[in-house]
């Protein structure tokens, strides 16, 4: 199963579970399982079999149809923009307070290294696009910036982030008022099938 619909499902378990206004704990309870096998599900961590999906949904009081209406199969599109507000909250196991997970997103790589990088782009600044043979993924700190991948241009915003294959062409562009720095993470693939 794809990571991508992985954590799809995920996503819908949550949604729906917030929906009846569930705990974990009590979705755990109506599917027979425990809480930690629903949280692990919900954050796209661990793939259920086929008879705990559907006890997890029977649970949830959805039909199957209904489940899996407007669940995707196939990846997202080359680059991948999260705005800031639309990371998912994740709930641990653990009781806790004072410390907030959110999921930005989750991808399964096989990578030979990987390298953490501080990238500061002051306004106006210029460069021609590059292409960098890895799949970079860029959190955006402060400021704001345009990043251009191909074709398509993505507004950054404090605490936006972006993946995206790096074999395609990109730049960042600074047009604003303020020095824009993010922090870079490189994903360094090996065997990699084109």
């Amino acid at each position: 199963m794809s990571t991508y619909l992985l954590s799809g499902i995920g996503k819908k378990i949550r949604e729906h579970r917030l929906e009846l206004g569930l705990t974990v704990s009590e979705v755990a309870d109506r599917a027979g399982v425990s809480k930690g096998l629903i949280s692990k599900v919900e954050n796209g961590r661990t793939v259920p079999s086929l008879p705990v999906l559907i006890s997890i949904v029977k649970g949830l009081q959805v039909n199957m149809d209904q489940f899996f209406n407007g669940l995707h199969f196939d990846p997202p599109k080359l680059c991948i923009h999260m705005k800031a507000d639309s990371y998912q909250k994740i709930e641990k196991e653990v009781e806790s307070k004072g410390f907030d997970y959110h999921s930005i997103y989750s991808k399964s790589m096989q990578s030979n290294s990987v390298e953490f990088v501080m990238l500061s782009v002051e306004p106006n600044s210029q460069r021609e696009k590059v292409i960098t043979d890895a799949w970079e993924f860029k959190y955006l700190i402060s400021g704001k910036v345009d990043y251009v991948v191909g074709d398509e241009t993505y507004v950054l915003e404090a605490g936006d982030s972006i993946l995206f294959d790096a074999r395609v062409p990109h730049v960042p562009v600074n047009k604003y008022k303020e020095r824009a720095v993010m922090l870079v993470i490189y994903f360094f693939e090996e065997d990699r099938e084109d």
